[in-house]
C-alpha cells in the first residue's frame, strides 16, 4: 500500500496559511522603538550647540530644523542660531529590518543673546512738562534706544502720581515731583539705567482753558490723502481735556477728535498744508499751537536696464524726506550699483543731495544725490551745467582732457536723479515721469575710456545711456 508521508500535511498546512494571507510579514514582526532627547543645551545668537537623542533600538538618530528662520540643524545634531526666537529641533529614526520607524519627537531651544545689548533711556525735553499745578495733569515722555516700551513711576507719590504706561502726571501737593522711567530689557537687551525727570508742582489756581499744545508733529497717513497729527503735552487747565481740534493752514481741513494721535482725511492730497492743534475742556478751547509742516520719510529703488552687462543692472537704492507742506525733498542719499563690476556688484555711495528741479511734466520734482560735495560731473557742454543728463556723447568726465581720468586715479563724481510726486509720492510714475530719471557714474569703475557710464532715455535727453542703459522702474515706499 502506498503511504502519504507524515510531513506533507504540515507542508500543505503551511502553504495554505500563506496562500490565504495568514502569514506574518517582516513589518509585523519588527519591534517598535522610541526616541528620547537628552538635556536641552543653551543656544546663543550666532552660536552653536549640540543636541543629542537616543533611540531605544540603539540605531542612529537624525536631526533637522522645524524653524529654519531661527536655526539650522545638521543631521548629526549641531544647531546654529540664526535669529532670536524658539528653535525647534526634530529627531527621527527610520528603523531597519528589525525595528519600526520611530515617531518623530522635538526639542525646543530658546535662542538667547550671549551678552545682552546695552540700551539708553532718556526723557524728551520738548514733550515733557517742567511745571504743573495741584489738581492738574501734564505729560512726560521718555524713549529707550531699544525701542521697547517704557514704564513710569513717581518717586514722590505725595507730591504727584503718574500713569505707568503713558506718562500722564497729576499734581497732588505743592513741591518737587520726580518721575522715574524704566525699561526692564528682554531676551536681547539688558535693563536700562533708570532716568528721572523733575517737575515743580505749584499751588492750585482757578480752572482755565487748556494751554497751548507743545511737541506737535504731523506726518502723512497710509496714503497721501490723510495726515496723522500728534502732540507731546498739553496743560489741561485743571479740567480734563474733552477733545482736540485740528485745523489746516491754509484753511479748508478741520477735524475734532477725542484723542491724539489722530488721522485726518484731507479730501484729496494733503500737500501744501500745515496743521495746528488746540485742546478743549469744560472751560472752553485753548490757544492753538503753531502750525507744523507734514514731514514723512520714504525709500526709493530706481532701476536702469543695462543691455551690455546682463544680468547686472544699474540700481540706485536710497531714502529721502518729503515736506508735503512745502512740496520739497531733502536728505536724498543712497548707493548706486556699478553694473560693469562682478557679482556681487560694487556700489558708489551717493550722500550729497545737491540738485532739485521741476520735471518737464509739471507734476513733480527731479532730485539728485551726488558722490562728491559738488555737482561737477561732466565737461560743460550744451547747457548741461556740468552735470545735467544729456546725449551720451556729452558724458565726458569733468576736467577732460586736462584732468586725470578717474580710471587712472583721478577724481570722478556720480549721481542719481529720481522723480518725486509730492502730491502722491508712492504712486507708480508714468512713462513720461520715469523717462526723466537718470544716473551718471564717472568714478573709476564707471569709466569707458573718457566716457562715463550713464542711464538716460531718448525721449527726455536725446539718447540712451553710454552703454545703452535706460530707466525701467522706480518704486517709492513709505519708511
Amino acid at each position: 500500500m502506498f503511504r502519504i508521508p507524515r510531513t506533507i500535511p504540515a507542508l500543505l498546512l503551511a502553504a495554505g496559511l500563506t496562500a490565504c494571507g495568514g502569514g506574518l510579514s517582516g513589518a509585523d514582526l519588527a519591534t517598535a522603538q522610541t526616541i528620547t532627547f537628552d538635556t536641552t543645551p543653551t543656544l546663543t545668537l550666532g552660536g552653536t550647540a549640540q543636541v543629542s537623542a537616543t533611540a531605544s533600538s540603539g540605531l542612529t538618530v537624525s536631526f533637522s530644523s522645524l524653524s529654519s528662520t531661527v536655526c539650522s540643524v545638521s543631521t548629526a545634531g549641531q544647531v546654529t542660531a540664526l535669529a532670536l526666537g524658539d528653535c525647534v529641533v526634530a529627531a527621527d529614526q527610520a528603523g531597519d529590518a528589525s525595528h519600526r520607524s520611530a515617531a518623530q519627537v522635538t526639542q525646543t531651544l530658546a535662542v538667547q543673546v550671549d551678552t545682552p545689548l546695552a540700551q539708553t533711556l532718556g526723557f524728551d525735553p520738548a514733550s515733557s512738562a517742567t511745571t504743573l499745578r495741584v489738581g492738574r495733569s501734564a505729560s512726560v515722555s521718555a524713549t529707550a534706544s531699544s525701542g521697547l516700551a517704557v514704564a513710569y513711576r513717581s518717586l514722590t507719590p505725595v507730591v504727584c502720581s503718574v500713569d505707568a504706561s503713558d506718562g500722564l502726571v497729576l499734581g497732588l501737593a505743592v513741591g518737587d515731583c520726580v518721575v522715574a522711567a524704566d525699561q526692564a530689557g528682554d531676551d536681547r537687551y539688558a535693563a536700562a539705567t533708570e532716568a528721572t525727570w523733575a517737575i515743580t508742582v505749584l499751588a492750585a489756581d482757578a480752572l482755565t482753558v487748556p494751554g497751548q499744545p507743545s511737541g506737535v508733529s504731523a506726518t502723512l497717513g497710509s496714503t497721501a490723502q490723510s495726515v496723522v497729527v500728534s502732540v507731546g503735552s498739553v496743560d489741561d487747565g485743571g479740567s480734563a481735556i474733552t477733545g482736540y481740534t485740528i485745523t489746516s493752514v491754509p484753511a479748508g481741513i478741520t477735524a475734532t477728535v477725542s484723542n491724539l494721535p489722530a488721522t485726518v482725511a484731507c479730501g484729496g492730497s494733503c500737500a501744501g498744508h500745515a496743521f495746528s492743534v488746540s485742546a478743549s475742556n469744560a472751560q472752553g478751547t485753548g490757544a492753538s499751537a503753531s502750525a507744523v509742516h507734514v514731514i514723512s520719510a520714504y525709500s526709493v529703488v530706481l532701476t536702469f536696464y543695462e543691455p551690455q552687462t546682463q544680468p547686472n543692472d544699474s540700481i540706485f537704492t536710497g531714502s529721502f524726506t518729503l515736506d508735503s507742506t512745502t512740496r520739497t525733498v531733502s536728505s536724498l542719499s543712497g548707493s548706486l550699483s556699478e553694473s560693469m563690476t562682478d557679482t556681487p556688484m560694487r556700489t558708489v555711495a551717493l550722500s550729497h543731495p545737491l540738485a532739485s528741479l521741476s520735471d518737464s511734466t509739471g507734476t513733480g520734482l527731479l532730485v539728485g544725490s551726488f558722490a562728491l560735495a559738488t555737482t561737477d560731473t561732466f565737461v560743460v557742454a550744451n547747457g548741461n551745467a556740468g552735470w545735467k543728463p544729456g546725449p551720451a556723447s556729452d558724458a565726458l568726465y569733468a576736467g577732460y582732457p586736462g584732468a586725470t581720468n578717474p580710471a587712472s586715479g583721478g577724481t570722478g563724481n556720480a549721481y542719481a536723479l529720481v522723480f518725486v510726486n509730492p502730491d502722491n509720492p508712492t504712486a507708480t510714475p508714468t512713462s513720461a515721469q520715469l523717462q526723466q530719471t537718470a544716473y551718471a557714474d564717472c568714478t573709476a569703475l564707471g569709466m569707458m575710456g573718457a566716457i562715463c557710464m550713464t542711464g538716460t532715455t531718448v525721449a527726455a535727453y536725446g539718447s540712451v545711456g553710454s552703454m545703452g542703459g535706460y530707466p525701467v522702474s522706480q518704486v517709492i515706499t513709505r519708511r
